[in-house]
């Protein structure tokens, strides 16, 4: 099966969305996974002017770009969150910040994570990629000792908020795809399995698979894909590779990204640990056609560079496909 390969734009936000549709484009990718920050995709004016969006799908078609996904990681994250503070400062607007109450974070956050699903829908996209913050993330380590009712209410928590945003997307035919990432509700095998069964496994409600979150906490990305078959939604190919020396650990010692002391880092797709071949194989295995997302993160390599290294990289990948027949058919004496 030919799967679209496309570009996350969401470490080129910093760049005008017009020059990085023509950069995606002149590298070969087919589409773009839309960040919905910098000036690459404005939920609000999406999901209230219909010239905004003809001018965004112009901007694309300009370039031969298709459009599979919007991403709303940002706004995602405070809809949970505990605590709010100057980090989602840092990454949300003004006008969702407001005054930086926590609670009226929060549902201003959520508010805007509905208006995404109208977005999308008006783009003609079916499937929104986030984040959904966690009120339980800091009590990971267990200590001060955590009681099991302060958990069961960090998950009932996470369904109160995001069932009514879910109702909006079931109004909007548009799926939201959770990526598994640590500080979120769902971070790994068993959380996800957890937060799954929260919200009711609603068909709304699945997840991004990016399994550079994976390998690093020793879980097994391709049983993961099998045992979620029915909720991958979206796939991006974005990389991390692990340097544990008896010195390094795994949670990198508050360290910053590229720091030779950290335990682990992101790099670009190809240059891993990931086990991308018998990924494909298992995207293959659970008829996965969606579109492959190339998310560039390295703080060794240029993204200039990684970009188009890493699409050279999947385009190969995306070779690996079962054949018409079966390989020992061959063997029959056709009796």
């Amino acid at each position: 099966m030919t799967r679209p390969v496309t570009l996350f734009t969401g470490q080129f936000a910093d760049l005008p969305f017009e020059q990085v549709c023509e950069l995606a484009a002149g590298w070969g990718y087919d589409g773009l996974e839309i960040a919905c920050w910098g000036d690459h995709f404005d939920v609000h004016a999406a999901a209230t002017d219909d010239g905004y969006v003809k001018e965004r799908r112009a901007i694309l078609d300009r370039h031969g770009l298709s459009v599979f996904a919007i991403s709303c990681h940002l706004t995602g994250q405070a809809v949970c969150d505990h605590p709010i503070d100057e980090r989602h400062q840092g990454i949300l607007p003004a006008r969702l910040w407001g005054d930086g109450e926590p609670e009226g974070v929060r549902r201003r956050a959520a508010e805007e994570v509905k208006d995404t699903a109208r977005a999308a829908a008006r783009l003609g996209v079916d499937t929104v990629i986030g984040f959904t913050g966690s009120s339980i993330w800091h009590t990971v380590a267990m200590f001060p000792p955590v009681p099991q009712e302060m958990v069961e209410r960090g998950y009932a928590d996470f369904a109160e908020r995001w069932h009514p945003i879910l109702d909006v997307f079931d109004e909007e035919g548009v799926r939201f795809a959770h990526e598994v990432h640590p500080s979120e509700i769902a971070y790994d095998y068993w959380t996800t399995q957890r937060t799954l069964e929260a919200i009711g496994h609603r068909p709304a409600f699945g997840l991004n698979f990016d399994p550079s979150h994976f390998v690093w906490q020793d879980l097994d990305p391709v049983d993961f894909l099998w045992d979620f078959r029915d909720r991958i939604y979206h796939v991006d190919c974005k990389e991390s590779k692990v340097r544990l020396n008896g010195r390094n650990g795994r949670l990198s010692s508050h360290l910053p990204w590229g720091d030779p002391r950290r335990g682990w880092d992101f790099v670009s797709t190809g240059h891993g640990d990931v086990p991308w071949e018998p990924v494909f194989r298992m995207l293959n295995s659970i008829g996965y056609d969606g579109p492959i997302s190339v998310e560039w993160e390295d703080a060794g390599m240029d993204r200039a560079v990684g970009a188009p290294d890493a699409l050279a990289f999947v385009r190969r990948l995306t070779q690996i496909e079962p054949p018409a027949a079966a390989f020992d058919s061959a063997f029959s004496s056709g009796d």
